[in-house]
């Protein structure tokens, strides 16, 4: 992972690399993120992991994708916190949260999330999930569904084969991961370790996730597939399978988006998301 970074960021020094028009090329920056109404620390497991919530209302967790953290949900947090609460924390050795030496994994990194909803006493919540993000929304909604009253999965995969080989020399993909290490330096209670937390999560990016058909088979929640066309990362393909083996999911391919596609298109991801929770 650490060549595949570093080849990655030398692409981007590559003259003219960096001068896409299109907005699907594109990685806006989302906004700050507003005041919360609580934050901190909570005890999960063997890790303390960082949460804020915001807003009022039914509950909606937002799960971040891969070497990301909390704050991606900038454009997305405001939308929503004006009909719901809004919990969103950084995962198991991102951003602002610990990591311990037990191997990542999409169980127990679901399983951190599970704690953190019964640290906050909340029951049931909808999960908005973005690249691993969705991937730990598919496990939930496969272990514990009793947990979940909606599940929007976005670039989400279920098998490894599910990521496209092309991701690891993409330009737009190279400069969020390169942003991604900005970002741990600044926010990370260990700010010099990220090579060995993506040497650590990258042994998890290897073998998994590997869920079958038959347990997607088996999803009872609510569910709506979502990506952008021009995902850098996952094959179309495969987004629409998850979708055709999840019973009564309901799919959408956003035009002229991508990965990113919740900074490239806030305002129609939002409301997408805010029909989706409303039952529409």
């Amino acid at each position: 992972m650490r060549k595949l970074i570093i080849g990655l960021v030398a692409l981007l020094l590559l003259p003219g690399v960096a001068s896409a028009a299109e907005i699907w090329q594109t990685r806006p920056t989302p906004p700050a993120m507003p005041s919360p109404v609580k934050s901190g620390m909570a005890p999960v497991n063997d890790i303390q992991m960082h949460y804020a919530v915001y807003g009022a209302g039914e509950p909606v967790l937002l799960i971040h994708g891969g070497l990301g953290h909390a704050d991606i949900w900038g454009f997305q947090v405001p939308a929503l916190a004006a009909k719901y609460q809004v919990i969103v924390a950084d995962s198991r050795g991102h951003g602002r949260s610990t990591r311990s030496a037990q191997p990542f994994g999409y169980q127990l990194m679901a399983d951190d999330y599970l704690a953190l909803l019964d640290y906050l006493k909340i029951d049931r919540a909808a999960l908005v999930g973005w690249s691993d993000g969705g991937i730990i929304g598919l496990d939930i909604a496969i272990r514990h569904p009793e947990r979940l009253s909606r599940l929007f999965a976005f670039a989400a995969n279920y098998t490894p084969d599910g990521v496209k080989p092309s991701v690891e020399t993409d330009p737009n993909f190279g400069a969020y991961i390169e942003q991604c290490g900005q970002d741990y330096a600044r926010l990370s209670p260990t700010p010099t370790e990220y090579d060995a937390f993506v040497e650590q999560i990258s042994q998890m990016w290897a073998r998994e996730p590997n869920y079958t058909k038959d347990q997607l088979r088996a999803i009872t929640v609510p569910t709506l597939v979502f990506d952008g066309d021009h995902d850098e990362a996952i094959k179309p393909e495969h987004t629409k399978e998850i979708a055709e083996l999840i019973p009564g999911a309901k799919l959408v391919m956003m035009k002229d988006a991508s990965h990113f596609a919740m900074w490239q298109h806030p305002a129609e991801f939002n409301q997408l998301v805010l029909d989706f929770l409303a039952g529409q």
